[in-house]
This record gives structure tokens, sequence and C-alpha cells, in this order.
């Protein structure tokens, strides 16, 4: 039995949803977004401000598209009203970012500069040289965007140096000469 897929989501009243075919419309102050809905779901929209999703049948990949299917729409609810936003942090001397138009230039130990665009339904602001924050209405944008940046140079184990998440805790490692015998 899918938990989450059984759980009725509560869209806010600026939130429109209309189904046509297999796709949800989801508009809202913030954007729109499509969710493609599979043929073996349906959406209950009949009380007003609730919608559940239910599935045709007990099969196991029903089961689990049940699930995807429910968060997916939900997400996409909550991007129209309130929106996603992730915050990167830049850790090392002389690691830093600057705006370049909508994109972002990151200067973090390479011989060059290394530029950062956007993915369509998100947006990058620099808050600080070493503080980066990616927000939108989309989350797969906001997370494929912070993804992006965050692999121009991934925290190492050693040091901690490179981009993170704020928040993420990063596993540190001895060196040598700290585990060494005397």
């Amino acid at each position: 039995m899918s938990r989450i897929g059984n759980k009725v989501i509560i869209v806010p009243t600026n939130v429109k949803v209309e189904l046509k075919g297999n796709v949800a419309h989801v508009s809202g102050d913030k954007g729109k977004l499509e969710v493609v809905i599979p043929h073996f779901i349906s959406l209950d929209m009949e009380t007003e401000g609730h919608i559940t999703v239910k599935r045709a049948n007990e099969i196991k990949t029903t089961k689990q598209a049940h699930g995807t299917t429910r968060a997916l729409l939900h997400n996409a609810i909550v991007g129209v009203s309130e929106g996603f936003t992730r915050k990167l942090e830049l850790v090392g001397i002389g690691y830093r970012a600057s705006m370049q138009g909508k994109a972002v230039k990151l200067e973090v130990g390479y011989s060059h500069d290394t530029v950062i665009e956007p993915v369509e339904g998100s947006t990058i602001a620099v808050l600080n040289p070493t503080t980066i924050e990616v927000s939108g209405y989309s989350k797969h944008a906001v997370g494929q965007t912070a993804a992006n940046i965050r692999a121009v140079r991934e925290p190492e184990p050693y040091l901690g140096k490179g981009i993170k998440y704020a928040g993420e805790h990063i596993i540190r490692k001895e060196g040598k000469r700290a585990g060494a015998k005397k």
C-alpha cells in the first residue's frame, strides 16, 4: 500500500489545476507546470481544494507510480504557489562567485573561470561571494541547477574545500601524517 499516494493534496486558493487528457496543468502566481498522469492513475477533484490520487489496480508498478504521481503533482502545486530554494556555499581560499547576467561565474581554483547558466524554471542569485541561492517554481530545475553548480568543484574529504549545499555534512578523512604511527 502506498502511504504517500493515499495522502490528500490540499490545493491553495491561488493555484488552478486542470486535467486535460492525461496531463494535469498546474498554474499559480510563480508560473505554470505540467504533470503527466499515467493511464492507470486517476485524479479525484470533486471536493473543492482537495485532490485525491487513485490507482486502477494492485499491480506492483501501478503502486509505485501511484506514490510518484502524487509526489510530482504535489511538488508542482507547491512550486507554483511558494517556489523552491537551494543554497550553496563555497569553501576554500580564493573561492568566490559573481553574477554574469543571469548566469553565475565561479572562481574555484581552476586556471579559468566557470560560467553556469540556470536551467529554465530557475534563477540564480549570489548573496555574497561565498553563498549562492538557486530558486524557482520547478523543483526539478532548481535541483538540477544546484547540482550543476556543485559539480564544478565537489567538496573533498580532507580539507572540505569545494562547493557544498548549505547544511551538508562532509565526512572528513584524516591525512597520511595524522594516521602515521610514531
